[in-house]
């Protein structure tokens, strides 16, 4: 299985301490954002190597990086060649750049870069194992105004995904959906071919909602928190809770 992370946005929220340096890199602690999701990931012995998607504008930022830390598992860093949030490619067409651009043809583990996740994600991976399909994470989010601002699922007993919605004005259930995917590799024909069938590109999202039209997904839910650096004040309650 592959591990690819999407770390190409450009963080406007957290100038100026992302102007010139990639929000995943800023340090939290001792550790960088990106450092302590792979230090889970890599432990995992499915987990075969980690490819990072990244923008033109901080590809050597990330390189540099790669110089100072060592993970048992090979790590590629793509450079989806953009320089500003207008020209982005989406995080979407960052993943098909990485599956093209190293021949993936494997059961593919897809994260945004941006979060620190309070528990390991071995149990998403055996989760995986267990349903043989695609899936997705989900979380309890009791709060509309929250819903109403990103992907939301409706799913049965043994949490099949029957509905995915995207910011929605009326959510079908409480179960929202942070941006954290396993896609089989069945599904990668539907992956590659999702964009000329109507998938929108921008967000990581996107795929997730194209694929619970036209292939069968579980939903896991977080058996704890995690955490969005989103603004400076989340950033610096991060510092404060985690260092």
């Amino acid at each position: 299985m592959k591990n690819i992370v999407i770390a190409a946005g450009y963080a406007t929220r957290l100038y100026p301490l992302t102007e010139n340096f990639p929000k995943p890199l800023l340090k939290i602690g001792e550790r960088s954002i990106l450092g302590r999701m792979l230090d889970d990931i890599d432990t995992l012995p499915e987990i075969d190597g980690h490819i990072i998607v990244t923008n033109h504008r901080f590809a050597n930022v990330f390189k540099e990086w790669l110089r100072t830390v060592s993970y048992t598992k090979p790590v590629t860093i793509i450079d989806d060649g953009t320089e500003t949030n207008e020209t982005r490619l989406g995080a979407v067409r960052d993943l098909l750049l990485a599956l093209e651009s190293c021949d993936v043809n494997d059961d593919i583990m897809v994260l945004a870069a941006d979060n620190i996740l309070e528990f390991s994600l071995r149990g998403f991976v055996d989760f995986f194992r267990e349903k043989g399909t695609s899936v997705i994470m989900c979380h309890h989010e009791p709060e509309l105004r929250r819903l109403q601002r990103t992907g939301v699922i409706a799913v049965d007993d043994g949490m099949k995904v029957l509905e995915m919605q995207e910011k929605p004005e009326k959510p079908v259930s409480n179960w929202a959906v942070p941006p954290f995917y396993i896609y089989s590799r069945r599904d990668l024909p539907l992956i590659r071919e999702c964009l000329s069938h109507g998938c929108g590109h921008d967000a990581p999202g996107n795929l997730a909602h194209y694929l619970a039209e036209v292939s069968t997904l579980h939903a896991w839910p977080m058996p704890a928190g995690r955490f969005d650096i989103g603004s400076l004040d989340s950033y610096r309650e991060a510092q404060e809770r985690f260092s």
